[in-house]
């Protein structure tokens, strides 16, 4: 087995190693240079603290014990400075002081007093005398050897800052013939602690507030030192806000006050909480977040589904995919928003007990259809991009969240298409006219040949108000009558002008109705003489009244 090396206090060389040979046979080795008073020592309580109790024994420094020794089972400290103590020595720590056990143990005095120890399994009082091959050399009223690896220690100098010190030990090997005994330091050691940790358990409980020193960190959690017990303190019980890891929050070192949430004596666990030092914030949500109400708050973390804003650490509110934009071409939150974007978003629900708060950008941005009449009259001229095609039509970007589309018999006036591709293609910006809007089902209808120029647009651009022209009564109705002046060209004869030749043609000589003349137009009809009441089929001349371009309106009068 593997020893470390080291000498000891006379220049003799010695090894640690757990294989202890017989205390006979290393004992020519050892001479004693040590020599102290062992067994209870009475001491005066010098100093208090919540952890530690410090004691005068009499030797160059104080002595420090387990405030947890002297706490009743409601926690409070049963001693003071001044007190008298009955106490053992039982080594040094790291920061010099002696370290005492209330433990009463006592000395055997003779080979029975160790038998009888060795049998009940009960420890004894010895002095550490030096170090020797593989341990070291304990008076416990006889010459004992203490394994290294029995010692309760790791190192080289832990080892040889033993020697002169009062410890508790448990005899594990008695030959009383060959004078051979063993003891054990680190049985009694881990015995106390245990005891200690029990101690420690009882004065536990949950709900109660305590004081931890982080031990270490890990992925999930803190272990805290509660003072001779640990204590997990799970990441999730670190803060009401989202904790990516623990070491975001604590070091290693770090003291902070915890409340106890479970304590598990069986199983010697300790469940701890940070964040139930504090309220849950959700207890207040609804008194402070209203629906309808505007709120700023940090884009935190994007889901396929939505978008998670932090409004303050632990208060989480969703902005769900549809909420983010007016835009229906938003396929997933990232399209819109980031993790660490600062936003304005309105409050559209709040649930304290499910711990939901729904949100939405759009409605803080606010909508682009409340204007859209005003600001996209039908008949008004539009243009944007073509963002996408189907086989019925294309829809065109009017404005950020708002698409308008042109049926496919919208297109073109000259050319019947089987698609809109045929004419169209993505990203193609176009010039259209808004035929409908409907603000309710939110859609705009926009035709692109009705910007194309029609045989009633040339048919103005040629003519002039004053002009007399022929045309063909198509329809007499009262007061009114409808002229076609040409294909697809059809004007409006008024009221005022029908009457007139209305009362004309009562006065009019019947025979002068023999000399009109014959004569057709486009599909023919008979004249009718000056004066002759209108009837549908007649070709009659007229006088242009009126000509309209943006309205594409013709108004005649007749002028025969």
């Amino acid at each position: 087995m593997n020893s470390q090396a080291g000498r000891n206090s006379t220049g003799q060389e010695y090894s640690l190693s757990s294989e202890a040979s017989s205390f006979a046979e290393i004992l020519s080795e050892f001479e004693e240079s040590h020599k102290q008073e062992s067994g209870s020592r009475r001491g005066t309580v010098v100093a208090v603290s919540d952890e530690t109790i410090f004691v005068d024994v009499g030797l160059k420094t104080e002595g420090v014990l387990p405030a947890a020794d002297f706490r009743d089972r409601d926690g409070r400290l049963a001693v003071a400075v001044g007190d008298i103590v009955v106490v053992t020595v039982t080594g040094r720590n790291s920061e010099g002081y002696y370290t005492l056990t209330k433990l009463k143990v006592e000395k055997p005095k003779d080979w029975s007093g160790l038998q009888a120890a060795f049998a009940e399994g009960k420890p004894i009082a010895g002095v550490v005398t030096g170090v020797v091959k593989g341990g070291l050399s304990v008076d416990v009223g006889v010459r004992a050897f203490m394994p290294a690896s029995r010692s309760g220690v790791h190192e080289t100098a832990e080892l040889e800052a033993l020697v002169g010190q009062d410890i508790q030990c448990k005899i594990i090997k008695l030959d009383v013939e060959s004078e051979d005994v063993v003891v054990d330091r680190r049985a009694v050691l881990e015995e106390e602690e245990r005891r200690a940790r029990r101690k420690r358990f009882e004065q536990l409980e949950p709900g109660a507030v305590v004081r931890g020193v982080v031990r270490s960190l890990t992925d999930f959690g803190a272990f805290l030192d509660l003072g001779g017990v640990d204590g997990l303190l799970h990441v999730t019980d670190m803060s009401w806000g989202r904790v990516n890891k623990p070491s975001d929050l604590l070091k290693e070192g770090d003291e902070i006050e915890v409340k106890i949430l479970k304590v598990d004596p069986a199983a010697e666990r300790i469940s701890l909480g940070l964040k139930q030092m504090t309220p849950d914030p959700w207890t207040l949500v609804e008194e402070k977040y209203k629906i309808g109400d505007r709120i700023k708050g940090t884009v935190a973390r994007l889901a396929d589904f939505g978008a998670f804003v932090e409004l303050e650490p632990g208060v989480e509110g969703l902005i769900r995919t549809a909420d983010l934009s007016w835009s229906r071409k938003v396929r997933k939150p990232a399209d819109v928003v980031q993790p660490g974007d600062r936003v304005e978003v309105v409050v559209t629900s709040v649930s304290a007990s499910a711990k939901r708060i729904g949100l939405s950008l759009k409605q803080a941005l606010g909508d682009p259809w409340e204007d859209l009449v005003a600001r996209m009259p039908v008949g008004s001229i539009v243009e944007g991009p073509v963002v996408s095609l189907a086989d019925f039509g294309a829809f065109v970007e009017l404005t950020e969240g708002i698409e308008g589309m042109i049926h496919i018999g919208d297109i073109s006036r000259d050319k019947r298409l089987k698609h809109p591709r045929e004419a169209l293609s993505v990203g193609q910006r176009v010039r259209a006219m808004v035929l409908e809007l409907d603000r309710a089902r939110r859609r705009v209808r926009l035709g692109m040949k009705q910007l194309e120029p029609t045989s009633l647009d040339e048919y103005i651009a040629e003519h002039k108000t004053g002009d007399k022209v022929s045309g063909r009564l198509i329809e007499v109705s009262g007061n009114q009558a409808r002229v076609e002046l040409g294909e697809g060209v059809v004007a409006v004869c008024r009221a005022k002008a029908a009457a007139q030749a209305q009362r004309a043609a009562e006065r009019a000589d019947l025979a002068s109705l023999t000399a009109m003349l014959l004569m057709r137009w486009k599909g023919g009809g008979e004249a009718g003489p000056s004066g002759e009441p209108m009837r549908a089929g007649q070709i009659r001349s007229f006088r242009i009244t009126t000509l309209d371009p943006a309205s594409k309106r013709i108004e005649v009068e007749l002028a025969d």
